[in-house]
């Protein structure tokens, strides 16, 4: 009995407390270093124009949630840039997790 409890608070752990984005994207100095998942090739393609003009430096991670991605960006990444990557990001070519909530 003892090991189904145990079974079930690890299973609840890594569900919760385990960082799990669809994209991972590393910028260092205006060119991106590492890339973690699918990215659409027009994205990157803006994405290194952004980074090179701003010359950033930070991580941009991608996750889906029921009503459709969300971008989470390193506090080094500045709001500005923040926003130009938000407005070029293609939210059509990730699929959502389930309906989106009406209102």
């Amino acid at each position: 009995m003892l090991y189904v409890i145990l079974i079930g608070a690890v299973l609840v752990f890594w569900l919760v407390a385990i960082d799990r984005p669809v994209l991972t994207v590393q910028v260092t100095d205006g060119k991106i270093t590492n890339i973690k998942g699918h990215i659409p090739p027009s994205f990157s393609h803006n994405l290194k124009d952004i980074a090179e003009r701003d010359n950033i430096s930070g991580t941009l991670k991608v996750y889906q949630t029921r009503s459709g991605m969300t971008l989470k960006f390193s506090k080094e990444i500045n709001k500005k840039s923040q926003q130009k990557i938000r407005n070029v990001f293609p939210f059509q070519s990730f699929k959502s997790k389930g309906r989106k909530k009406s209102r």
